[in-house]
Protein backbone atom coordinates (compact mmCIF):
# COMPACT_ATOMS: atom_id res chain seq x y z
CA UNK A 1 0.00 0.00 0.00
CA UNK A 2 0.93 3.43 -0.78
CA UNK A 3 0.76 6.36 1.63
CA UNK A 4 -0.52 9.60 1.31
CA UNK A 5 2.61 10.83 -0.30
CA UNK A 6 3.10 8.02 -2.94
CA UNK A 7 -0.48 8.53 -3.80
CA UNK A 8 -0.06 12.63 -4.56
CA UNK A 9 2.98 11.60 -6.45
CA UNK A 10 1.19 8.84 -8.68
CA UNK A 11 -1.78 11.31 -8.84
CA UNK A 12 0.24 14.20 -10.05
CA UNK A 13 2.05 11.93 -12.80
CA UNK A 14 -1.38 10.28 -13.94
CA UNK A 15 -2.54 14.21 -14.15
CA UNK A 16 0.77 15.02 -16.08
CA UNK A 17 -0.05 12.06 -18.87
CA UNK A 18 -3.80 12.88 -18.82
CA UNK A 19 -2.40 16.46 -19.78
CA UNK A 20 0.10 15.13 -22.29
CA UNK A 21 -0.94 12.29 -23.75
CA UNK A 22 -1.56 12.15 -27.25
CA UNK A 23 -4.85 10.47 -28.96
CA UNK A 24 -7.02 11.68 -26.76
CA UNK A 25 -8.24 11.03 -23.06
CA UNK A 26 -10.91 9.99 -20.66
CA UNK A 27 -12.81 13.61 -21.53
CA UNK A 28 -12.28 12.52 -25.42
CA UNK A 29 -14.97 10.01 -24.15
CA UNK A 30 -18.78 11.11 -24.84
CA UNK A 31 -21.47 9.36 -22.75
CA UNK A 32 -24.25 7.11 -24.85
CA UNK A 33 -27.47 8.44 -24.37
CA UNK A 34 -28.58 5.45 -23.22
CA UNK A 35 -26.80 1.53 -21.62
CA UNK A 36 -23.32 1.25 -23.46
CA UNK A 37 -23.72 -1.83 -25.42
CA UNK A 38 -20.19 -1.87 -26.82
CA UNK A 39 -17.54 -3.49 -25.68
CA UNK A 40 -17.10 -3.90 -21.72
CA UNK A 41 -13.15 -2.87 -21.04
CA UNK A 42 -12.23 0.23 -22.53
CA UNK A 43 -12.15 3.79 -21.73
CA UNK A 44 -15.04 5.50 -20.01
CA UNK A 45 -16.91 8.74 -19.94
CA UNK A 46 -15.30 11.02 -17.20
CA UNK A 47 -19.14 12.01 -16.18
CA UNK A 48 -22.70 9.49 -15.77
CA UNK A 49 -25.38 11.80 -15.81
CA UNK A 50 -27.74 11.48 -12.96
CA UNK A 51 -24.49 10.33 -10.90
CA UNK A 52 -22.16 11.96 -9.21
CA UNK A 53 -18.74 10.57 -10.08
CA UNK A 54 -16.40 9.97 -7.41
CA UNK A 55 -12.94 8.88 -6.72
CA UNK A 56 -11.34 7.04 -3.34
CA UNK A 57 -11.03 10.24 -1.19
CA UNK A 58 -14.97 10.76 -2.30
CA UNK A 59 -16.03 7.18 -1.68
CA UNK A 60 -14.35 7.61 1.77
CA UNK A 61 -16.12 10.81 2.89
CA UNK A 62 -19.16 8.94 1.35
CA UNK A 63 -18.76 5.96 3.98
CA UNK A 64 -20.58 7.39 7.24
CA UNK A 65 -23.45 7.93 4.87
CA UNK A 66 -23.48 4.02 5.03
CA UNK A 67 -24.55 3.61 1.12
CA UNK A 68 -25.35 0.50 -0.56
CA UNK A 69 -21.52 -0.58 -1.98
CA UNK A 70 -22.29 -2.28 -5.65
CA UNK A 71 -19.95 -4.28 -6.85
CA UNK A 72 -20.86 -5.24 -10.69
CA UNK A 73 -17.37 -6.97 -11.64
CA UNK A 74 -17.52 -10.34 -13.64
CA UNK A 75 -16.98 -13.54 -11.87
CA UNK A 76 -13.54 -15.34 -12.92
CA UNK A 77 -14.43 -17.83 -16.11
CA UNK A 78 -12.60 -21.17 -15.50
CA UNK A 79 -9.71 -21.36 -17.85
CA UNK A 80 -10.30 -23.96 -21.34
CA UNK A 81 -7.19 -25.54 -20.30
CA UNK A 82 -7.99 -25.95 -16.68
CA UNK A 83 -6.92 -29.94 -15.22
CA UNK A 84 -10.10 -31.58 -14.77
CA UNK A 85 -8.90 -33.36 -12.19
CA UNK A 86 -8.49 -29.97 -10.33
CA UNK A 87 -10.79 -27.91 -8.19
CA UNK A 88 -11.53 -24.69 -9.46
CA UNK A 89 -12.25 -22.37 -6.57
CA UNK A 90 -11.97 -18.77 -7.90
CA UNK A 91 -12.32 -15.97 -5.16
CA UNK A 92 -13.83 -12.48 -5.77
CA UNK A 93 -12.69 -10.10 -3.33
CA UNK A 94 -14.06 -6.45 -3.25
CA UNK A 95 -14.73 -3.39 -0.63
CA UNK A 96 -16.00 -4.50 2.48
CA UNK A 97 -19.57 -4.11 2.57
CA UNK A 98 -20.29 -4.43 -1.13
CA UNK A 99 -23.08 -6.48 -2.26
CA UNK A 100 -22.05 -8.29 -5.21
CA UNK A 101 -23.73 -8.76 -8.45
CA UNK A 102 -21.46 -10.14 -10.97
CA UNK A 103 -22.69 -9.25 -14.46
CA UNK A 104 -25.12 -6.50 -13.72
CA UNK A 105 -23.06 -4.30 -15.85
CA UNK A 106 -24.15 -6.14 -18.93
CA UNK A 107 -26.05 -3.58 -21.49
CA UNK A 108 -27.80 -6.87 -22.90
CA UNK A 109 -29.57 -8.20 -19.65
CA UNK A 110 -33.18 -9.86 -20.20
CA UNK A 111 -36.32 -8.48 -18.66
CA UNK A 112 -36.76 -11.01 -16.39
CA UNK A 113 -32.92 -10.22 -15.00
CA UNK A 114 -33.20 -6.45 -15.35
CA UNK A 115 -36.43 -6.91 -13.07
CA UNK A 116 -34.49 -8.93 -10.83
CA UNK A 117 -31.52 -6.49 -10.37
CA UNK A 118 -33.70 -3.58 -9.88
CA UNK A 119 -36.20 -5.35 -7.32
CA UNK A 120 -32.83 -6.55 -5.19
CA UNK A 121 -30.96 -3.02 -5.28
CA UNK A 122 -35.02 -1.68 -4.11
CA UNK A 123 -34.81 -4.21 -1.17
CA UNK A 124 -31.62 -3.05 -0.22
CA UNK A 125 -31.86 0.50 0.19
CA UNK A 126 -35.09 -0.45 1.87
CA UNK A 127 -37.95 1.94 -0.79
CA UNK A 128 -35.01 4.55 -0.69
CA UNK A 129 -34.33 5.74 -4.27
CA UNK A 130 -32.18 8.59 -2.55
CA UNK A 131 -29.87 6.56 -0.12
CA UNK A 132 -26.55 6.94 -1.54
CA UNK A 133 -25.55 4.23 -3.90
CA UNK A 134 -21.87 3.54 -5.25
CA UNK A 135 -21.49 1.67 -8.35
CA UNK A 136 -18.17 0.04 -9.34
CA UNK A 137 -15.99 -2.34 -11.12
CA UNK A 138 -12.53 -2.57 -12.13
CA UNK A 139 -11.57 0.70 -14.11
CA UNK A 140 -12.26 1.23 -18.21
CA UNK A 141 -15.14 -0.99 -17.45
CA UNK A 142 -18.25 -0.19 -18.62
CA UNK A 143 -20.48 -2.42 -16.25
CA UNK A 144 -20.36 -0.50 -13.44
CA UNK A 145 -21.12 2.53 -15.94
CA UNK A 146 -23.96 0.72 -17.22
CA UNK A 147 -25.12 -0.24 -13.84
CA UNK A 148 -25.13 3.70 -12.65
CA UNK A 149 -27.13 4.68 -15.80
CA UNK A 150 -29.50 1.76 -15.32
CA UNK A 151 -30.40 3.12 -11.84
CA UNK A 152 -30.58 6.70 -12.75
CA UNK A 153 -33.26 5.42 -15.69
CA UNK A 154 -34.97 4.19 -12.93
CA UNK A 155 -35.39 6.69 -10.60
CA UNK A 156 -32.48 6.54 -8.39
CA UNK A 157 -31.43 9.71 -6.85
CA UNK A 158 -28.54 8.70 -4.69
CA UNK A 159 -26.37 6.97 -7.90
CA UNK A 160 -22.40 7.28 -7.24
CA UNK A 161 -20.06 5.96 -9.76
CA UNK A 162 -16.57 4.87 -8.57
CA UNK A 163 -14.62 4.63 -11.46
CA UNK A 164 -11.37 3.87 -10.27
CA UNK A 165 -13.26 0.33 -8.63
CA UNK A 166 -11.78 -2.39 -6.87
CA UNK A 167 -7.82 -1.41 -8.22
CA UNK A 168 -7.93 2.12 -6.77
CA UNK A 169 -9.58 1.17 -3.57
CA UNK A 170 -7.26 -1.82 -3.08
CA UNK A 171 -3.95 0.67 -3.11
CA UNK A 172 -4.79 2.18 0.35
CA UNK A 173 -7.14 -0.40 2.26
CA UNK A 174 -8.01 -4.21 2.16
CA UNK A 175 -10.61 -5.97 0.31
CA UNK A 176 -12.64 -8.82 1.54
CA UNK A 177 -13.81 -12.10 -0.25
CA UNK A 178 -17.30 -11.74 -0.97
CA UNK A 179 -19.68 -14.32 -2.68
CA UNK A 180 -22.38 -13.12 -5.54
CA UNK A 181 -26.01 -11.78 -3.88
CA UNK A 182 -28.29 -15.08 -3.62
CA UNK A 183 -30.99 -13.46 -5.43
CA UNK A 184 -29.18 -12.01 -7.98
CA UNK A 185 -27.25 -15.59 -8.63
CA UNK A 186 -30.60 -17.10 -8.74
CA UNK A 187 -31.86 -14.73 -11.48
CA UNK A 188 -28.95 -15.19 -13.98
CA UNK A 189 -28.79 -18.48 -13.74
CA UNK A 190 -32.62 -19.18 -14.89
Amino acid sequence: MLGLTGYLMRLAVSSLLFVTSPGGSLADVQEPSGLWSGPMRGETPATLEGAVVIDLPGLEALLSKQPLLVDVGLADKKPENFPQDRLWLPTHRSIPGSVWFPGAGAAALDAEQEAAFLRRVEELVRGDRSRPIVMFCRPNCWGSWNAGKRLVMNGYAGVHWFPGGIDEWQEFHDTVPVEPDKAWDTAMTR
